[in-house]
């Protein structure tokens, strides 16, 4: 979206969520002076209840405007927003009820009035939330709305974003310009190419460029000054992406340093509450998980046992954070005579270098010929992972982190270890929700360290919910 259209959204957001309000909070009365026989609390007539709120509800919207429900970052997630509807709802009630406290003046006629106005909201909102995403959606298939971008750069990251928001339907952004070396152009690419930016710059009003992004810094810095003056003089947006992971983060600080703005970039964000709030939340649900899954545990046991009659667990020895070693449990899924070597040399003893490749490549296989029948449908139902809950107790591992990876690894991962490793792995993570078996190690490595970078808490229950329907669907299990 344009800056002009995301204002436009934002305002009509407003409007709609004030009308779904008083719309809320005439069916609560109505539900329960209407069709509730029970006796009232307090006889309040039906013009000074909805006066009342009409009053009530800019509040409200300044409630949610805090949360940040009319910001682009809030509604363009869909979880973060239903989760800010949720508390500023619970927020808006709170304050009602103790203005009612405070004045002593009765808003509500009975009790379960403040109950259903809460619950309405909540469900109201969200419903009329995800009819305008869907008038969005189909605004962008339109071609309405949509940010016309100039994407400038020399990096693989160039390309990686122009696939990405190459979807305008979900994105919003429709790629008309690309400043920078042809071979980094994504396939199929319709667009108009420029090998020099200062011919891009010259056409921004031809294109109807309303967004610059730009990947790479110019070693001439008359250059870069000039990106960001036409973007200006445009009065278009401007973004700007380091093309290497290291150099962005969800935590920073601006300071002043000597009299110049110096900026802060920190591994993580998971340092100090979030930290500690991520622990407690992940000893609470191993806990209750342990409890819950006991007696499936103890029955794949038991059938593991009768069926391939070997060890029943496998311990393998991975690094989490700060490269500390753990022993990652998992039920055993090869014969008892493999997993003690690296998986590429024990398929060249096989004969099977086809596997060994496939695996340095890929560091996973797909018709691993090591597995046995049973272990195949532990690994495609996900649960040889089961009993790493006991390792998320214990403290070696996160619910949601990066994949602990294998000493050997290492190496693969060019120098980004320590980067990756500055959070506890995790059971699952954006690998395992985003592609999971089919996304190669590269691939798999910027996806964590992009978690390492931008951890929310949010983001954490985010990738539980999806990782619950990647397992219901089987895909990627391998």
């Amino acid at each position: 979206m344009s800056r002009r259209n995301s204002k436009l959204y934002s305002f009509t957001l407003i409007l709609i969520d004030a009308l779904v309000l008083i719309i809320t909070f005439v069916l609560a009365y109505v539900a329960r002076v209407q069709y509730d026989p029970r006796p009232l609390l307090h006889n309040i007539y039906a013009f000074d209840y909805l006066f009342a709120f009409v009053l009530i509800v800019p509040v409200w919207i300044f409630i949610f405007a805090i949360l940040g429900l009319y910001q682009p970052g809030t509604y363009n997630r869909r979880l973060a927003e239903w989760a800010k509807i949720a508390i500023g709802s619970f927020i808006g009630i709170l304050l009602v009820i103790g203005w009612e406290y405070v004045s002593d003046k009765t808003i509500f006629p009975a009790r379960l009035v403040a109950l259903y106005a809460l619950i309405g909201a909540f469900i109201l909102i969200v419903l009329e939330r995800e009819i305008m995403r869907l008038i969005r959606t189909l605004m962008f298939r339109y071609g309405r709305g949509t940010k016309r971008v100039l994407l400038i750069g020399s990096s693989s990251a160039s390309s990686d974003i122009a696939k990405s928001i190459s979807d305008t339907v979900r994105s919003g952004y429709e790629v008309i310009a690309f400043a920078g070396p042809k071979k980094n152009l994504p396939a199929n690419f319709k667009g108009h190419h420029y090998s020099y930016v200062e011919e891009a710059l010259k056409d921004l009003e031809l294109n109807e460029i309303t967004a610059i992004i730009q990947t790479d810094l110019y070693e001439n810095a008359e250059r870069n000054q000039k990106v960001l003056s036409m973007a200006q003089e445009a009065h278009i947006d401007y973004s700007f992406i380091p093309g290497q992971a290291e150099f962005y983060s969800g935590k920073n600080t601006v300071d002043v340093f000597l009299g110049y703005p110096m900026i802060s970039v920190y591994q993580t964000p998971l340092v100090g509450w979030g930290a500690i709030v991520k622990r407690i939340f992940d000893l609470i649900m191993s806990t209750l998980l342990i409890i819950v899954s006991s007696p499936f545990l103890l029955i794949f046991i038991i059938i593991k046992k009768i069926v391939d009659k070997g060890p029943v667990f496998y311990i393998s020895q991975r690094l989490s954070r700060f490269s500390e070693p753990i022993g990652l449990i998992k039920f055993r899924s090869m014969g008892a005579q493999y997993g003690g070597k690296d998986a590429a040399e024990e398929f060249r003893e096989m004969g099977r270098e086809d596997l060994a490749r496939e695996y340095e490549k890929y560091r996973k296989v797909e018709n691993d010929p090591r597995i046995t029948p049973f272990g195949k449908w532990l690994r495609a139902t996900s649960i040889d992972e089961l009993p790493q809950v006991f390792n998320v107790f214990k403290g070696d591992l996160s619910l949601v982190g990066p994949r602990p990876i294998l000493p050997q690894e290492t190496k693969l991962a060019h120098g980004r270890t320590a980067l990756l490793h500055s959070v506890k792995s995790g059971v699952t993570g954006l690998w395992q929700v985003s592609g999971r078996s089919e996304l190669d190690f590269d691939e798999r490595i910027e996806l964590e360290l992009f978690y390492a970078q931008n951890w929310t808490f949010w983001l954490d229950i985010k990738i539980l919910f999806k990782t619950v329907l990647v397992v219901l669907r089987g895909r990627g299990a391998k």
